[in-house]
């Protein structure tokens, strides 16, 4: 097998990130062989070019998918396959259960053993809603093709520069969707331009949006270039905005300044030009105060289940002190306060820690507390040693330095909520090594039609110290 060459064949699995396994004929050697292909669906024929090897194995890239799947369907998406939102739109959604099922079971067998892993695999539970479930989205402005119409939309799939519209999104609900058409037209009727990355001219960035599932509250920010040439027509795109028929209530929109090359949003200075520069979310009886850039699950109702699933698979932490640490805005401490003694959250990103103390204090919850730092450096100054222990870290997972401290507390229980199994898959092995046992693992799908999957488990010590 040379670099270059193509080759059909027919997927046999697929595992994270969205890696697919082709059986190939190779007739020089007239054996059946294996090839890692990327945005593949299992039962599909492709035909796919070889662009490298990695341990040992061929890697290809898609050239096309001759013969589809006998389970895929028609995308409701007429942006789908390019846009790089979705994986998963032309597939059941039962199907796409059964995949992100065997995705799992592949990677985290691996890491624990197969037989370990079939007796505490307790399923995938189901979003509570499999379309329009996202709560935040960002867009870009930009072209389709080069000199194309300003469009505002999604990067497409494995393309740096090209935007496809994303008036039609399914991921997300009417609300969203009338915004952003909106501000498509009123920008290219204007002939506004959009921000170059290339040679870093043009004025139009990003469009945040924000939009709560239980409250129905939105907010709304404008990024751009600082410069002050068009200001005028922000303030008429925002009335343009609060004119809008929408069934959610408009609380804020907002203006962001960015000159970072880099293509994502970097708040240089951020003006409120209508309403207030946050809104509320409501999740399991608590309400939450989000900004614009502050960390928030995307599914709420999601989010829901993921809380309450993780709640049902611990121990009574009644009058016990528990860890949440990568707290972020501290949903889940908050959470866990409710069952607990006391609830210790820890983060990183000052923000985030000023506004867990905020919904904290909105809900009424006195026996939380938050200590804004690194897990690594801040776990040598807790007040007061744990019952037991949270861990949501960010998609790298826990330092390895930070896993040590951790693990030396000796704790009964640690709960890991992780949204990349892959780093859940790398950590698992350190703490059996070090005496914890795997008792339990449940899935919720936290993001439909893509390939994503929050995984929970729960680990025992089976030497437990207290």
């Amino acid at each position: 097998m040379k670099k270059g060459e193509i080759y059909t064949g027919k997927v046999l699995k697929v595992g994270f990130p969205n890696r697919g396994i082709a059986e190939i004929y190779d007739e020089d050697s007239a054996m059946p062989l294996f090839l890692r292909v990327k945005d593949v669906l299992p039962g599909q024929t492709i035909r796919a070019r070889i662009i490298k090897k990695r341990a040992g194995r061929p890697e290809g890239s898609l050239v096309e998918v001759t013969e589809r799947a006998e389970y895929e369907c028609e995308s409701q998406c007429s942006v789908f396959p390019d846009c790089g939102g979705c994986a998963y739109q032309t597939v059941p959604y039962e199907k796409q259960l059964e995949i992100k099922s065997g995705m799992i079971r592949e990677l985290l067998g691996s890491a624990i053993g197969e037989e370990r892993f079939e007796r505490i695999y307790k399923g995938i539970i189901p979003s509570p809603r499999r379309l329009e479930y996202r709560n935040k989205m960002e867009f870009t402005f930009g072209n389709p093709v080069k000199d194309g119409p300003l469009t505002l939309g999604m990067h497409r799939r494995h393309g740096f520069h090209d935007i496809l519209p994303a008036g039609g999104c399914l991921l997300v609900d009417k609300d969203v969707r009338l915004i952003v058409s909106f501000t498509e037209s009123f920008f290219r009727e204007k002939n506004i331009p959009f921000y170059h990355r290339m040679n870093h001219t043009g004025f139009l960035r990003h469009l945040l949006v924000r939009k709560g599932a239980g409250s129905g509250e939105i907010l709304l920010d404008l990024i751009t270039t600082s410069s002050d040439e068009y200001k005028g027509l922000i303030d008429e795109w925002a009335d343009g905005i609060r004119s809008l028929e929408l069934d959610g209530t408009l609380t804020g929109i907002l203006h962001t300044k960015n000159d970072s090359p880099a293509d994502a949003v970097v708040d240089q200075g951020t003006d409120t030009i209508f309403g207030r520069n946050y809104f509320y979310e409501k999740i399991l009886g608590l309400n939450f105060k989000i900004t614009p850039f502050s960390f928030f699950q995307t599914n709420t109702l999601g989010a829901e289940k993921l809380y309450e699933t993780a709640m049902s698979m611990i121990s009574d932490i009644n009058n016990k002190t528990v860890y949440d640490l990568y707290c972020g805005t501290g949903t889940i401490t908050s959470v866990i306060a409710k069952r607990a003694g006391r609830a210790i959250g820890v983060e990183i990103v000052p923000e985030a820690v000023d506004a867990a103390r905020e919904n904290a204090e909105e809900n009424k919850i006195k026996n939380v507390e938050f200590i804004c730092g690194d897990v690594l450096k801040v776990l040598d100054e807790m007040p007061c040693p744990p019952d037991m222990i949270v861990l949501d870290p960010p998609r790298d997972g826990v330092n390895p330095r930070a896993m040590k401290k951790i693990l030396s507390y000796g704790v009964n229980e640690i709960l890991y909520i992780s949204c990349k199994p892959t780093s859940l898959a790398r950590d698992l092995p350190a703490m059996i090594e070090n005496g914890y046992d795997p008792s339990e693992i449940r899935c919720v799908d936290m993001f439909p039609a893509t390939t994503g999957v929050e995984t929970i488990c729960l680990l025992t010590n089976v030497v437990p110290t207290h």
